[in-house]
């Protein structure tokens, strides 16, 4: 094979995945990660569909099941915190839904994919790429620590604020489409009594105030929640890098909040894993350009609210490292069939997103906040080949190749 000598910039769920599929195959990848170590974090993440495939593959199936957080569903409720309105898992099958079945801390996905590698692939902490020259030949990369070093392909699996596309394929502001609304996430210990369901606290819109959403989602470890908050702030401008700002917007926007929102907000202020964000999706017309591709949320971001960005990210990476393999390590026929094998997965999600839209977490009046309780409502009562149209048929898009049944078949020269 050709091009052997490949830099994943990202050590996230993309990064690491690609990064196991590209060892598996014979390729010699190494990690560069800016975080000083692996990601902590309690944000849950989903997958669904083919990505449950992905895992099946890797063989991780079992320490997947093992970490799941098994939330029975979502639930909306009043200020007095009764429910309204419940989502139960079973309506939409483990792929579908508001939660999926496989539903786990993104911790602890990053951590189960880390071990798969952790001894087998050079991995970069507390490093950044600053710059990136390519030629027919390959890639010279500059990095913040250390000297400039040498690949055959770079991937960009940093992020929707990669550095990797910024500096390959041009400013950001080409590729962010900016949704209008904003999420916060931290864990919390509480008392709240969850009983296995994801709690949604939803504030109607009127004249003077969007639409806001407070919710609970439990956690494996009992007596601990995340806790999300989910708001449109048009024109809002903020410091990625000044946290204390953000929580202060956070609490800003939720200071009149009922329920058990005043609890949480108390507790904002020590949170270590505080993540707040814009809802924002990542469009670029093509993923590569020469020798250097993206993947995951650098490439095709579906916004941190579809709940299929981890699915998006694992198809990805098992697709790009296959397509490699499959064309000798060729980046030029590898890139055209990873775009053509993912694109239509991407485009139906990134759509389902944008049409869900936000009006059932940030809904502009009672009244739509009535007719999305409604809904709810009805949906146990159709039929499963309805209801099963939306997400779960978007996470069954792809259709895996069998690439370790091509690998069984081709000797692999160090």
């Amino acid at each position: 094979m050709e091009n052997r000598d490949i830099l994943v910039s990202g050590g996230g769920i993309a990064g690491t995945a690609l990064a196991y599929w590209l060892a598996q195959y014979g390729f010699r990848p190494a990690v560069v990660e800016r975080a000083p170590a692996p990601r902590t974090g309690g944000h849950a993440v989903d997958i669904r569909g083919t990505a449950r495939q992905v895992i099946e593959r890797m063989g991780l199936v079992a320490q997947v099941r093992r970490a799941r957080i098994g939330a029975r569903g979502m639930a909306f409720i009043n200020e007095k915190g009764k429910p309204v309105a419940r989502l139960g898992t079973d309506v939409f099958g483990p792929s579908g839904g508001p939660v999926a079945e496989w539903a786990l801390l993104r911790t602890d996905l990053a951590r189960i994919l880390y071990g798969t590698i952790r001894d087998d692939v050079e991995y970069a902490f507390g490093n950044a790429i600053t710059n990136v020259q390519q030629d027919e030949d390959g890639v010279t990369v500059a990095f913040e620590k250390g000297q400039s070093r040498r690949f055959d392909l770079l991937v960009g699996a940093d992020g929707v604020h990669s550095a990797v596309r910024r500096l390959s394929f041009g400013p950001e502001d080409r590729y962010i489409r900016d949704l209008d609304s904003f999420i916060a996430l931290f864990s919390l210990a509480t008392d709240v009594d969850l009983d296995g369901w994801q709690l949604m606290y939803t504030m109607p819109g009127g004249a003077d105030r969007p639409g806001r959403t407070a919710g609970l989602r439990p956690l494996a470890e009992p007596g601990t929640a995340l806790a999300g908050f989910f708001f449109r702030a048009p024109g809002l401008e903020f410091d990625r890098r000044d946290v204390a700002a953000q929580k202060r917007i956070v609490a800003r926007h939720f200071e009149d909040a009922g329920w058990e929102v005043p609890g949480f907000l108390s507790k904002i202020w020590d949170a270590p894993d505080f993540y707040f964000d814009r809802v924002e999706q990542v469009h670029v017309d093509t993923w590569s350009i020469d020798r250097t591709v993206l993947v995951g949320d650098s490439a095709f971001c579906a916004s941190p609210m579809s709940g299929i960005g981890t699915s998006l990210a694992l198809v990805g990476a098992y697709i790009l490292a296959g397509e490699l393999f499959k064309a000798g390590g060729d980046h030029r026929v590898a890139h055209a069939a990873y775009e053509s094998g993912m694109r239509e997965f991407v485009d139906r999600a990134q759509e389902f997103a944008r049409a869900s839209g936000d009006g059932g977490l940030m809904p502009d009046s009672h009244a739509q906040m009535w007719l999305r309780n409604q809904s709810v409502r009805a949906l146990p009562y159709l039929p499963r080949r309805i209801v099963g149209r939306g997400l779960e048929k978007v996470a069954d898009t792809v259709v895996l190749d069998s690439y370790t049944d091509l690998a069984h078949h081709r000797t692999i020269k160090p």
